[in-house]
């Protein structure tokens, strides 16, 4: 699959969204995604799993594509073992076959005894759960992921690795946004970074390359999945990637309520009371 010049934006007078984007996906990928809030990451996302149309620019090779979008619409006209079957079939799957892999992947996640309950009326994780599942329903050979660990419990979120491990395993390529810094961090093949409409390669060498130390006081619990790190009451200290340092810095200063930054240093320097 190849990205060639691709740029997208809404409306013809709008502000480019992606310009430019340059890229080739091999099989046996895993790829992870990095950006700013609202610096295109899911805008780039869509574009690569055929959901937008880039306005210049072309898309091709793209294999058979599943997509974990970063919010699922639960006001559907399905119960959930409906709805996969639904989407196998869109996927060129037999009803029968649609539904089997979907009982197996309900079961995998914990939720088999909802295939039968209205979608409107599931929890928000478990409607994660099926937003996840219907896309490992029909084997992708790429596999699209916004956020799709998000709302899950430990145990999903377990399955869910195993099952992008499996994918890339098989072939396939996995595409993933993730705000947890060490998701799949060992596996990981190459990151990419959304900055300034361009999409631009971050170094990888299968490390978290130069780490900074954040420090930070608040009241209550920091967010998850922010790094490694120790946490008393009132304090964090925390050891995270450089390049992952500002999304970091925005996620506890936009916590409620939010935590005051202390200090940021290189891991390597004396870490001294601010």
């Amino acid at each position: 699959m190849r990205l060639e010049a691709v740029g997208r934006r809404y409306g013809a007078r709008g502000p480019w969204v992606l310009r430019e984007v340059e890229l080739e996906l091999p099989g046996r990928q895993l790829l992870r995604i990095e950006g700013a809030n609202g610096s295109g990451k899911s805008t780039f996302l869509r574009v690569l799993a055929g959901i937008d149309r880039p306005t210049s620019g072309r898309v091709t090779g793209r294999p058979r594509t599943a997509y974990v979008p970063e919010r699922f619409p639960p006001a559907l006209p399905f119960d959930a073992l409906g709805y996969l079957v639904h989407i196998g079939r869109v996927h060129g799957l037999g009803s029968r076959t649609a539904a089997d892999r979907a009982a197996r992947w309900l079961e995998r996640f914990g939720i088999a005894q909802y295939a039968r309950t209205p979608l409107r009326e599931l929890s928000k994780g478990t409607c994660q759960k099926v937003a996840v599942v219907q896309a490992l329903l029909a084997e992708p050979e790429l596999l699209v992921l916004d956020e799709a660990w998000t709302g899950l419990d430990l145990p999903a979120r377990a399955v869910l690795d195993d099952a992008v491990r499996a994918t890339v395993a098989a072939g396939g390529t996995a595409v993933f946004v993730d705000h947890d810094l060490r998701r799949l961090a060992g596996d990981t093949t190459a990151a990419h970074r959304v900055e300034d409409a361009r999409l631009v390669a971050v170094p990888h060498d299968g490390g978290a390359g130069p780490l900074v130390v954040v420090e930070a006081v608040g009241r209550g619990e920091p967010p998850e999945g922010l790094g490694h790190g120790t946490t008393v009451p009132g304090t964090l200290r925390l050891t995270v990637p450089a390049r992952e340092s500002d999304a970091v810095l925005r996620r506890l200063l936009d916590a409620d309520p939010p935590w005051h930054i202390r200090a940021v240093r290189p891991a390597a320097a004396p870490v001294e009371d601010a």
